[in-house]
């Protein structure tokens, strides 16, 4: 078939199969340049979950008449002229290609002013055909039109969902949105109804306001905010406590350059951040915002600008995991205080009472010490030299919680009793405390052990009979190239052909494992991300079992000094809101949670 130019109509609507998928494209594109026009509010209106009926109006800079043909044709934008610019892009869309391509798949029309003009303006486009600028009243700012999207196109529209999931599609999105433009109005009426409506943050408001609008309540009152910046990248935001988790990852908001992106190198890095403290097969809740010079990331991989690619994607993996790693782990049970006290308690009992229930100045831990505790491991898992070096390594007494001032209740307060061998019941200055003795005491344990762990390194153990390994081209070569790093595992790897490796010693504590699929594993982990955490999980889930075993089981009788203990060491152990499984240790009932209940004040 010979060469042909392609029609400028067939061009746009091909472009069209890029960027507009769906309503919510269509939104998404329009809202886009009217923010990067300088709109403080918008107001969308829909009809049939956007399929009649778009329009969007907003109160930004506006088009010169003049300009307005110009503005429907393919590859003509305002936001960059030179190679420079496109090497760090600053506004949200940039392509050209979005007003042409939704206007080649629907009936479209284009009204705007400028603050400086006489009167508005208007242009209207039916599938692709453009007609002539006529006069039109309008304020400062611009309305864009969009009908019976994909009428000229039925192949696009028999893919279109219900109504109702369009419409989902887009109030989606218009969270995310909300979520990254506190400072911007938004209203959103579907078929003649108001749906939503997200008012503007005043300067200097709590802009967590915003995300409890958008979220609700529940994420507010279980986050941590995040704020760190290093190496010329800032992190901030909010992350949930890993006891917020979710069954899916619907609440998940990640931003690079206030743009709503997906990216693996992130999703891995947070994956990994909650790897110690998540139940398994849930998900964690975040809102979080990545700042960086924009030289440094591209946003030009993707037609509909979904996805980026950075320019250092291990600085940004490892910037991103140590942020929230450390943000977690600083988390201990009873700072996040889950209600208030609806009537003052005393903050410290009765002299009489606390001489009964405190400890002594140096209380004890809890039964067996860490060392006797591991000293049973070589029995039950055949590892002497290992649980040898854990329980020689020095770990923490317990001891009087830190930073406990004279006249004050500690966070979790004073032990009252014990239920059912099970829980201990405490007081604080909230009201009631409830814990989860054996979950408290395998999530302490368990940090012990890897604090004693970390102390000695990762030792490597020789394999008797070195094992080969039979791996690709790519996997030999990150072997030799990442050897010095692997060697840091505890791996000696030694090429022995163009796709075979020889495998001489693995890392001592995980002896046992499979070496060849744990091996495959690291490499795979060096391909894609630069390094790799498989020993350091492998190892944890064995200190986890350890930790289990060794914690104190159900239906033990405690002491009060005991119970106190537990509760001091909840206090100072990171990550102790939760054990090892992801399950919550303690619960707070507040007062006005207690009178409840009981129907007081009614």
């Amino acid at each position: 078939m010979p060469i042909r130019q392609l029609p400028d109509v067939l061009v746009n609507q091909i472009a069209a199969g890029e960027v507009v998928e769906r309503p919510a494209s269509v939104v998404k594109e329009l809202v886009e340049n009217a923010l990067d026009a300088g709109a403080t509010r918008l107001d969308i209106d829909l009809e049939e979950g956007g399929i009649r009926l778009i329009r969007i109006r907003d109160d930004g800079g506006g088009i010169a008449s003049g300009e307005l043909p110009l503005a429907v044709s393919r590859h003509a934008t305002s936001k960059i002229a030179t190679l420079d610019d496109l090497e760090q892009v600053a506004t949200l869309g940039f392509r050209g290609e979005a007003l042409p391509s939704i206007a080649s798949v629907s009936r479209f029309a284009l009204i705007s002013r400028t603050a400086d003009a006489a009167h508005g303006a208007r242009l209207e486009v039916d599938g692709g055909r453009v007609g002539e600028v006529v006069p039109h009243p309008h304020p400062a700012g611009t309305t864009v039109e969009v009908r019976d999207l994909f009428y000229n196109v039925p192949a696009r529209r028999r893919f279109l969902r219900a109504e109702r999931t369009e419409l989902g599609h887009i109030e989606e999105w218009l969270r995310s949105l909300a979520l990254a433009r506190p400072s911007v109005e938004l209203r959103l009426n579907h078929n003649g109804r108001l749906l939503r409506h997200y008012r503007p943050l005043r300067e200097g408001a709590d802009p967590l306001a915003r995300v409890a609008e958008a979220l609700g309540e529940d994420f507010t009152r279980q986050c941590l905010r995040v704020d760190h910046a290093a190496a010329g990248l800032r992190l901030h935001g909010w992350v949930g406590l890993p006891t917020a988790s979710r069954s899916s990852a619907d609440q998940q908001y990640f931003y690079v350059n206030g743009r709503a992106v997906r990216d693996r190198v992130v999703a891995h890095a947070v994956k990994q951040a909650y790897a110690d403290v998540l139940f398994h097969g849930r998900h964690p809740a975040f809102v979080l915002f990545l700042e960086l010079d924009p030289r440094r990331v591209d946003v030009n991989v993707h037609p509909a600008k979904h996805e980026v690619r950075f320019r250092d994607g291990r600085l940004v993996h490892d910037f991103v995991f140590r942020t929230l790693h450390e943000a977690l782990a600083d988390t201990r049970a009873g700072a996040v205080a889950t209600a208030e006290a609806k009537a003052p308690l005393p903050a410290v009992p009765s002299a009489a009472t606390r001489a009964a229930w405190a400890p002594a100045p140096q209380q004890g831990g809890l039964g067996l010490s860490v060392r006797e505790q591991v000293a049973n491991y070589a029995a039950l898992y055949g590892a002497p030299a290992v649980a040898a070096s854990i329980a020689t390594a020095p770990l923490p007494a317990a001891g009087e919680a830190e930073g406990e001032a004279e006249g004050e209740a500690p966070p979790l307060g004073y032990a009252l009793a014990q239920l059912h061998g099970v829980y201990v019941l405490a007081e604080n200055a909230h009201g009631l405390v409830l814990v989860d003795m054996h979950a408290a005491h395998e999530r302490i344990t368990y940090e012990r052990l890897k604090r004693a762990q970390e102390g000695e390194g990762i030792r490597a153990q020789p394999l008797l009979v070195p094992l080969s390994l039979a791996v690709s081209e790519r996997e030999a070569d990150a072997a030799e190239e990442h050897a010095d790093a692997l060697a840091s595992l505890g791996f000696e790897l030694q090429r022995s052909g163009p796709q075979s490796l020889s495998v001489r010693s693995i890392p001592v504590l995980l002896d046992g494992v499979d070496v060849r699929q744990l091996v495959l594993d690291v490499l795979a982990d060096f391909i894609e991300h630069g390094g790799s955490r498989r020993v350091e999980q492998e190892r944890n889930g064995l200190l986890a079992t350890m930790a289990c075993h060794a914690s104190v089981r159900a239906n033990r009788r405690l002491t009060v000094p005991e119970m106190n203990a537990l509760l001091r060491d909840m206090e100072a152990t990171e990550r102790s809101g939760q054990c090892n499984h992801g399950r919550p240790t303690w619960v707070q009932l507040g007062m006005a949670d207690l009178d409840k209940l009981f129907l007081r004040g009614r």
